[in-house]
């Protein structure tokens, strides 16, 4: 049977280039489309969590991410008597650690990121198509069946499955019928990029944070000379998005007749919502991002879980496209649509904050306590003291035996699985897909300082198999490795060669 491409992404943004850009470095043909004929330009989701930092250290781009943007702001709150008091919007003591190299969020307006990952696509030989729409589709056994639409015409397209990060309205969620149960939450807003006079850059300006109908936040976006606004406005009627509908809104709710709005580059009215698709799945088609979940921007936690939701699919989709068990792919939805239910919690307590007059960021919102404990891809009878099969696999600097300085995140990257055994006796055969790393005196990495050893709680003769996204799967003393390992590795990794077709 012939297929046009392995995999049909339906929607360039934050999902479907994570997608993309895990497909290609695995050498997975697919064709990555978007409706819209430019690239989106606004600053909507505009915070990267330390967890999404460490998923684009593996693809690449974290140093360009860093770059591009810059830490969180302190915040400045006015009160209406004219004084004002500063705060931090996460923890003041929050610092790197040899397990968590990234401790704090970064600030990067969403069309920045999306740059640097439509830059890091081309690398490899990719780039989205724009002015793309995907019209109908059907699936059988084999595959998808899709209709789009291009400025030349339509054009039919066979793929092996069909991924929609699709956004919100997603075209493929309602044309699979999935329903997408939740409510409106009431909260209507303004948000729009702007430069601006009259304001400083150095802190995160709130107005009337006291009330919450009326305040007004302006947040200076690094990297740009611009600004983002965000305001809440009422429920119903037409918003005044120019220059002097903006100033206007500004002056009303600071006080202030100096700030003057001088160019809009980008705004928008939204209703907030929180709301999860019942399914992630149907058969061959799947859905990630904000088509799989939308709610609300408290905590910076929507363009991060979409990354994340994209990076758990990616290597599952892969594996299968060249001969795992199909089986895999049952784990997405059942490792991801939890996380998303946890993550809408999350956001609408923060919303419940801010209507307080409370801004913060806790622990749980840099997501790197995030993982898959319950997972049916956990190795069975797998037992550790610090870290458990589903956790996060934790980072720690430790040195080659050539004598250079590394760390266990410089070992994972890429798109392999790792074997990481502490002072083994024995080591196991190759295996094709699994990259295997020995801890110790005369082995390959040495402890110097104890961080792995801390980090997982292991000893001698203990070994941790780590997934191609950074998770643990399973930490097996060494007896009777061998064959646990291949039992499992059978139900994950491919069981023969299997070629897949270039880029179309």
């Amino acid at each position: 049977m012939s297929f046009d491409t392995d995999v049909l992404i339906s929607g360039a943004g934050a999902a479907g280039l994570t997608l993309a850009i895990d497909l290609a470095r695995r050498g997975i043909s697919f064709r990555l489309i978007e409706q819209n004929t430019q690239p989106f330009s606004g600053s909507r989701g505009k915070g990267i969590q330390p967890r999404t930092m460490e998923i684009f250290e593996d693809l690449g781009i974290v140093d360009r991410m860093a770059a591009s943007g810059g830490p969180y702001p302190p915040l400045c709150q006015y009160r209406a008597d004219g004084t004002h008091k500063m705060s931090l919007l996460t923890e003041a003591d929050v610092s790197p650690t040899a397990a968590e190299p990234y401790a704090a969020p970064l600030m990067l307006p969403q069309f920045a990121t999306e740059a640097v990952m439509r830059e890091r696509l081309s690398e490899l030989g990719h780039h989205p198509h724009f002015g793309t729409r995907l019209t109908g589709f059907e699936q059988d056994a084999h595959g998808v069946t899709a209709r789009i639409e291009q400025k030349g015409g339509e054009q039919v397209i066979r793929a092996r499955f069909l991924v929609g990060t699709d956004g919100g309205r997603s075209f493929v969620r309602h044309a699979l019928a999935i329903d997408f149960p939740g409510e409106a939450l009431g909260v209507r807003a303004v948000v729009a990029d702007v430069r601006l006079e009259g304001l400083d850059r150095s802190v995160w300006h709130r107005f009337q944070f006291g009330s919450p109908a009326t305040q007004l936040v302006i947040c200076p976006l690094p990297g740009t000379d611009l600004f983002q606004v965000h305001a809440p406005v009422r429920l119903d009627g037409e918003i005044d998005l120019s220059l002097d509908g903006l100033t206007g809104l500004i002056g009303d709710r600071s006080g202030r007749r100096d700030i003057a709005v001088r160019s809009v580059s980008w705004s928008s009215v939204y209703t907030m919502s929180a709301r999860l698709a019942d399914r992630y799945r149907i058969e061959r088609v799947f859905l990630a991002g904000d088509a799989a979940h939308v709610h609300p921007p408290t905590g910076a936690q929507g363009l991060n879980t979409s990354v994340q939701d994209a990076y758990n699919l990616g290597w599952k989709l892969a594996s299968v496209l060249t001969g795992a068990p199909e089986a895999l792919l049952d784990s997405y939805e059942a490792e991801r649509r939890p996380i998303a239910l946890n993550m809408l919690r999350l956001s609408m307590r923060l919303l419940e904050e801010v209507k307080q007059g409370i801004m913060r960021r806790d622990r749980e919102a840099r997501q790197l306590d995030l993982g898959y404990r319950g997972s049916s891809l956990n190795v069975p009878g797998s037992a550790g003291k610090k870290v458990q099969a589903g956790d996060r696999a934790p980072d720690a600097p430790c040195r080659g035996q050539a004598g250079q300085r590394t760390r266990l995140f410089t070992v994972f990257q890429g798109p392999h699985w790792t074997l990481l055994g502490y002072q083994p006796h024995d080591r196991p055969s190759a295996i094709a897909g699994v990259r295997i790393v020995t801890v110790g005196a005369g082995h390959e990495l040495v402890d110097e300082d104890g961080d792995i050893a801390e980090a997982y709680g292991i000893g001698s003769g203990q070994w941790v198999l780590v997934r191609p996204d950074g998770y643990i799967a399973g930490i097996l003393p060494s007896d009777g490795l061998a064959q646990k390992l291949s039992c499992y590795l059978a139900h994950v990794l491919p069981s023969r060669p299997n070629n897949t077709l270039g880029e179309a």
